[in-house]
Formats: structure tokens, sequence, C-alpha cells
């Protein structure tokens, strides 16, 4: 499947997220992203119950189940989330490329101000896993 190689993000979405980040330093946040294949349209935070949540994060089970539930009964369609670097880069790192499934779902990296925008599939062009997706951002 072609996927789009950018994503509208409105700049509330953009300052929520940049805002968690900073309140959940030194640990990383991270969330869940709904909408279609051209915008996010909302995101909502979730639990990091990862063990060593300053290096990793992983979202809470319950969240995510829930979400794809209630996107099978016809909610709002989950098309990724977004996690923070709270002390590295705003791009996906060795670790999350080896817990990614390429799926074409988006990944969102915070790092600092910077929020970079990624999609999971198969022979990616950053670590074998991801390919950069330009985030459009708009009122």
């Amino acid at each position: 499947m072609l996927w789009p190689m950018q994503v509208m993000l409105s700049s509330a979405l953009h300052a929520q997220m940049l805002a968690l980040a900073e309140v959940a330093h030194p640990r990383e946040c991270c969330g869940l992203l709904f909408g279609d294949d051209g915008a996010i349209r909302r995101m909502q935070p979730v639990a990091n119950v990862s063990d060593t949540p300053g290096r990793a994060f992983e979202i809470d089970p319950a969240a995510l189940i829930a979400a794809e539930r209630a996107m099978r009964q016809g909610g709002e369609r989950l098309i990724g989330h977004y996690h923070s670097h709270p002390n590295g880069r705003a791009e996906p790192s060795p670790c999350d490329a080896a817990s990614a499934a390429a799926d074409g779902r988006l990944w969102l990296v915070i790092a600092g101000p910077a929020i970079t925008g990624w999609r999971a599939q198969s022979a990616g062009a950053l670590l074998g896993r991801f390919d950069p997706v330009d985030l459009v951002l708009a009122d």
C-alpha cells in the first residue's frame, strides 16, 4: 500500500504533545493517535508501563486494546502513536525498530522542541523499519 509522505497535525496537538513530554521528563511519555491517512485528528495520552520508563516506553496494553476494539466497532481510526526521547534524538531508536511492527502506522517521536513523523514498514530507510513522514502544522 502507498502511504502519504505527509500528515497534517494541528498546532494545538503539536503543542500538547510537547507539553506532555516536558512534564514527563525524565521519563518517556506516550500516547495514541487517531485520524486518517492524511491527518492526525486526536491524541490520547496513555500510561507508559515500561519497567524502565526513563529509557523506553510501553503503551498500556489496556488502552491499546480498548482503542482497537472501539475502532472495530466503528469508532475512531487508530493510526499510530507518539512517544518522547527525553535525552535522545527526535527519531526512532534501534529499540523502537526492534519493537515496531511493519504495519504502516505512524510513529511520532518527541525530543526537546522537535516532533518528527515516521511510518513503520518493512525495509524502511531508517534502521530498516521506518520511513520519514513530513508533519504539516495547521491551525
